[in-house]
């Protein structure tokens, strides 16, 4: 969200929640991405604002209620408003459980064995939604629009558009088993919590092979889950690779030192199989 918007979006969930009860006497930006996330005190809540143009609460809303219905690790809604979507000032706020991170890291095991007690509840959910070929179109879409991504050199477009074409093709073609899944279940979409490792951020959800999902984890969590296609793990892998890539390319993209991310990655997939993680790309980066 633009710096100018966050101000507004903040007095947006503080109003709202106020005329809804919660007191709040402050408000604390924990993230700024595509949406707000906020700390609401003292009520101790979680808002979560986007601009009502570019937002899927109400996907997000329901898919929240069905999963807390399967005792699924995934945050809850805040249980003292009504759940549903608030709309105030050109924005749609949302509110959750608020839930401290009791601890730095969450081991391996506890992440892998969260992520499938997820997956089983997801099985339990009878809903519309996306699949995961859908959030390959988009980036499909990006890379064709020079308008979106100016700064793309002709010859890297080329490149991602004929990985994404032939990965989506490959994983379609396996015919593996497919179910709703979480779409990005990386490090900073899963909390360690007291209740334990529980998962956020549900408007990524899409139905696909399970590996599209392991492919955002690390790789010692893999180790914990069982089943896994390790061929069909690597295909989803360079074909996440590959999607992050092209976001990291548009020009509204507001992701920190995006440009950076956008090259490593390039010249990651350029090397070829085997690929890496998404985090371990990520933890990379970080040490660059």
């Amino acid at each position: 969200m633009q710096p100018t918007e966050v101000s507004r979006a903040v007095a947006s969930a503080v109003s709202t929640a106020s005329a809804l009860g919660l007191k709040v006497d402050d408000a604390v930006v924990l993230q700024n991405s595509n949406k707000l996330t906020v700390h609401l005190l003292p009520c101790d809540s979680l808002a979560r604002i986007a601009p009502l143009a570019h937002q899927v609460a109400q996907f997000e809303i329901e898919l929240a209620g069905q999963l807390a219905e399967t005792e699924s690790p995934a945050v809850a809604l805040e249980p003292r408003v009504p759940p549903r979507v608030y709309e105030r000032d050109g924005f749609a706020v949302t509110f959750w459980s608020y839930h401290a991170s009791v601890t730095p890291a969450i081991a391996s095991a506890d992440y892998g064995d969260a992520l499938r007690r997820l997956h089983i509840g997801m099985r339990k959910i009878d809903t519309t939604t996306p699949h995961f070929t859908d959030r390959v179109a988009e980036a499909q879409r990006l890379l064709a629009s020079r308008h979106q991504t100016p700064e793309l050199p002709d010859a890297d477009r080329e490149f991602l558009n004929g990985m994404l074409k032939s990965l989506k093709s490959s994983i379609v073609d396996c015919g593996a088993k497919e179910q709703l899944l979480h779409g990005e279940p990386h490090p900073g979409n899963v909390l360690g919590t007291k209740f334990g490792p529980l998962f956020i951020d549900l408007e990524t959800c899409c139905r696909g092979p399970i590996e599209f999902d392991l492919a955002h984890v690390p790789e010692a969590v893999i180790e914990h889950y069982p089943d896994v296609d390790q061929v069909l793990l690597g295909k989803c892998r360079a074909l996440v690779l590959v999607m992050v890539a092209a976001w990291r390319w548009d020009a509204d993209d507001q992701f920190p030192d995006g440009r950076r991310w956008a090259d490593q990655f390039i010249r990651t997939l350029r090397k070829g199989a085997p690929w890496p993680s998404l985090d371990a790309m990520a933890r990379h980066l970080a040490d660059l």
